[in-house]
């Protein structure tokens, strides 16, 4: 880019004019000082040495004020360290006031020299501060007070200040510069004509904390993966420091209403994970003074919803976007955003700006923005480049009614180093500042407007820099304060660039840190394996929030450099997903004998979750129905399922036999819409059939053997009673009686021989055979015993168990059950 945004007719200073017309002399002098004999060597070597390397470093720690008036005292302090080892003696601080800066490119060519060069002289005098030794590693306070009319500033601009220490060492026993610190002094004592507009977003960003979990009970206890966000919401703490600064400056509220909502969770009871387990959390208070502090400083201003979790949208359109459904996650996110701000902070957000990474941007980027349902996009200088004379309006229109607002690449990055050193954190706030006033020093009569887009999640230190940068520009000499939407909404420059670059200009370095697109073919299986677990619910509300939230963290900006952070929070989601699912399942079942034409075959659906399920289908198959048909002549039966909570199911098919042999049967649940739920469950039945023909046969041999019992029984009562009623005494007495007639005896010998000879008579004896019928009937009966169902040889086993029963035993049902009839 080239970066024209200077003053107006103004150049280099005269002193780097000089340095660049006199190099190639210079370059000679070590050749010339080498041929030269006696006492001119010291001379060379000693002013080589008074523009040579840094010896003493110099710490600038304040000035004040950084802006100054007339009238005003300009006050330095700091450190000077003697990095050298040797003592410096002799050592003098002093402040030098440079030439009034050309314009942007000048104040940063300055802030990149690192050599020890004086450029111009002291102001000395009594503006100085003399240390007589300076020893070796040991730091020494100095500060330097002047007032303003002694630096001669004459016109309106940006100055460079320069803080330097010259000495002596024992090496070098003359003056010379042994370290200098710059830094810049933007001079504008009056209020310009026109003021630049600043718009400076202050983002609440945060990583992620909250898991998928929530507890059994019926408030839904949340789980948080760490407690980490109490320290950064805590007193001193990072965000607890950006409420703080935020809201004493006139700056637009850029949230992630994940952070929001995960504050406002720790508000309640909350469990942390440790180990295999949970623990209470106890940072309560902690999250409801933060969340009050930001209700009262975001009430009267302006607020910027990005979508939830903050959607890396780099990611998603140059690795997510060839995977099916990942782009449909955004314009929830969106929604959900508008109503999470709203809902805790009870203001109004706007929600139709979308922040892709450092700015940066390309068609692609553009594209996936938009789907989200935003119609401004927050790019940057260095992305969205423009080859002007000056800084132009951030606004600018590219196309499809798409509006860029384009943040200042100089300002935006001016606090990103380490700022936890006071002297850091000084050069940056003089630097800021100078930029600022060069921008609207380059065109003084066209008031514009400039956007501050900083860092996603500036430190402590950080935010404080920019707090006091800020601070400084209350005095509203050259700038005034504005936010972003009216920032949005200011009429484009007509000659400023609205090209969007192409994605061969994207950053390699952005580029490195992507979200890889197993990413989002992760997401896709976890949201598929949702989908079907949301539907068979009967309360899917519960899981829906929790869940739905949690994919979207998945894909968040934050995971940036933790690729292996990104893939284990993004597993304890899906495992998580799977140990629910799995509470809805089929109890396995043993082998199962099928004796008659039919009989039902009982299979268990078990419900752990707390909440019942709907919407299922238990379908059972025959491997083999030309042995085993089921439902009547079907080879796939099915029944509807519906279990409360904590409950299990008893669903029976009726079975029926064609054939002898084991068949293979297999038992599924299905979703309404027809997708497979769990793993199948099989087992076996032993069909064995009995014909209505084997049954008679059966029946009328059991009762042949009954009446042959009964007669046999009643015979040989009869024969033992005429037995005992027998005696010698009997048959004299039979016998003379039958001398009475001719036939008398052998009559009564002849009854007495037919009772032995009856009692000898098969049909007769009770002991005797059973003969051919009967002996028929009982191998039939022993064979089968009739049209009941039976078990198998293994005795005792467990039926299953009765329909729509409580909490049972998970175990599989024992071998050899029987099947209900």
């Amino acid at each position: 880019m080239a970066e024209a945004a200077d003053f107006q007719g103004t150049g280099h200073s005269a002193a780097r004019r000089w340095l660049r017309r006199t190099a190639p002399l210079l370059a000679g002098v070590p050749l010339m000082a080498s041929l030269l004999a006696g006492t001119t060597a010291p001379a060379a070597q000693a002013a080589t040495e008074a523009t040579g390397g840094r010896t003493v470093h110099v710490a600038l720690d304040t000035l004040a004020p950084s802006a100054p008036v007339k009238g005003d005292t300009l006050t330095i302090s700091g450190t000077v360290t003697n990095e050298g080892k040797s003592t410096v003696n002799n050592a003098q601080v002093d402040l030098r006031v440079g030439p009034r800066m050309a314009g942007r490119t000048a104040i940063d060519d300055a802030a990149a020299r690192s050599g020890v060069s004086g450029d111009v002289a002291p102001i000395g005098g009594p503006y100085k501060v003399v240390i007589p030794k300076l020893p070796a590693g040991i730091p020494q306070d100095f500060a330097l007070s002047v007032p303003v009319g002694k630096l001669g500033l004459d016109e309106d601009g940006v100055y460079q200040l320069g803080v330097s220490v010259t000495g002596q060492t024992s090496a070098a026993p003359y003056d010379q510069v042994l370290g200098v610190q710059r830094t810049f002094l933007p001079w504008q004592p009056d209020d310009t004509a026109k003021k630049t507009q600043v718009t400076a977003l202050w983002p609440l960003i945060s990583a992620t904390h909250l898991s998928a979990e929530t507890g059994p009970d019926d408030q839904q206890t949340p789980v948080f993966e760490n407690d980490d966000l109490a320290e950064e919401l805590a007193p001193g703490g990072r965000l607890e420091q950006m409420v703080s600064l935020g809201s004493q400056s006139p700056v637009t509220w850029v949230i992630d209403p994940d952070l929001i909502a995960t504050a406002d969770a720790m508000t309640r009871n909350y469990s942390v994970k440790s180990g295999d387990t949970t623990v209470p959390g106890r940072n309560q208070a902690v999250a409801i003074k933060w969340l009050d502090s930001l209700e009262k400083a975001v009430k009267d201003g302006k607020v910027v919803a990005l979508p939830f979790a903050d959607p890396d949208l780099a990611s998603l359109a140059h690795r997510g976007k060839s995977v099916s459904g990942a782009l449909s996650h955004l314009q929830p996110a969106t929604d959900v955003a508008d109503d999470t701000v709203e809902t805790i902070l009870h203001v109004k957000p706007s929600v139709d700006f979308a922040w892709p990474v450092d700015g940066a941007i390309d068609p692609s980027i553009v594209d996936v923005a938009t789907s989200a349902g935003a119609h401004k996009i927050i790019t940057r200088s260095d992305s969205l480049q423009d080859n002007l004379a000056y800084t132009p309006n951030a606004a600018r229109p590219i196309g499809g009614g798409t509006t860029a607002v384009v943040a200042d690449h100089r300002l935006s990055t001016a606090f990103q180093s380490d700022m936890s050193a006071s002297s850091s954190s000084t050069l940056a706030v003089q630097k800021f500042l100078a930029q600022s006033l060069a921008v609207t020093l380059q065109e003084p009569d066209n008031e514009r407007n400039v956007v501050v887009a900083p860092q996603r999640t500036p430190t402590a230190a950080q935010a404080q820099s920019m707090a006091r940068a800020l601070r400084a520009l209350e005095s509203e000499r050259w700038t005034e304060p504005t936010d972003l939407i009216a920032a949005a909404a200011v009429s484009p420059d007509a000659d400023a660039t609205t090209k969007v670059p192409s994605a061969a200009h994207y950053p390699k370095k952005l580029r490195g840190q992507e979200l890889p697109t197993q990413t989002f073919l992760d997401i896709k299986k976890t949201q598929d394996r949702f989908d079907k677990f949301k539907a068979i619910l009967t309360a899917p509300d519960r899981v829906a929030a929790p869940f739905g939230n949690a994919i979207s963290r998945a894909m968040s900006t934050s995971w940036r450099g933790d690729p292996n952070g990104a893939a284990q929070y993004r597993d304890t989601v899906d495992i998580y997903l799977q140990s629910l699912t799995d509470e809805v399942r089929l109890i396995p079942k043993s082998v199962l004998t099928l004796s008659g034409r039919s009989a039902t075959i009982p299979v268990t659906v078990q419900n752990q979750l707390l909440q019942g399920v709907q919407n299922l289908v238990l379908r059972l198959k025959s491997d083999n129905p030309t042995r085993l048909k089921l439902d009547g002549d079907l080879a796939v039966a099915e029944r509807p399922i519906k279990i409360d909570g904590g409950h299990s199911q008893s669903v029976k098919f009726t079975g029926a036999g064609n054939a002898n042999g084991p068949v293979q049967v297999t038992a599924q649940l299905y979703t309404v819409d027809g997708k497979l739920y769990g793993g199948p469950m099989t087992f076996q039945v032993k069909v064995s059939e009995i014909t209505p023909t084997v049954m008679l046969v059966i029946a009328g041999g059991v009762l042949l053997l009954v009446l042959a019992g009964v007669k046999m029984y009643s015979q040989r009562k009869r024969a033992v009673a005429r037995k005992a009623g027998a005696g010698p005494a009997d048959g004299g007495d039979d016998g003379e009686k039958g001398d009475d007639g001719p036939h008398g005896g052998n009559g009564d010998g002849d009854r007495g021989g037919q009772e032995s000879t009856d009692a000898t008579d098969p049909d007769a004896t009770g002991s005797g055979t059973a003969g051919p019928d009967a002996t028929g009937g009982a191998h039939g009966a022993k064979n089968t015993p009739g049209p009941k169902a039976v078990e198998d040889t293994d005795p005792g086993q467990p039926s299953d168990p009765t329909p729509d029963t409580g909490p049972e035993s998970a175990d599989a049902s024992g071998a050899g059950e029987k099947v209900d009839r």
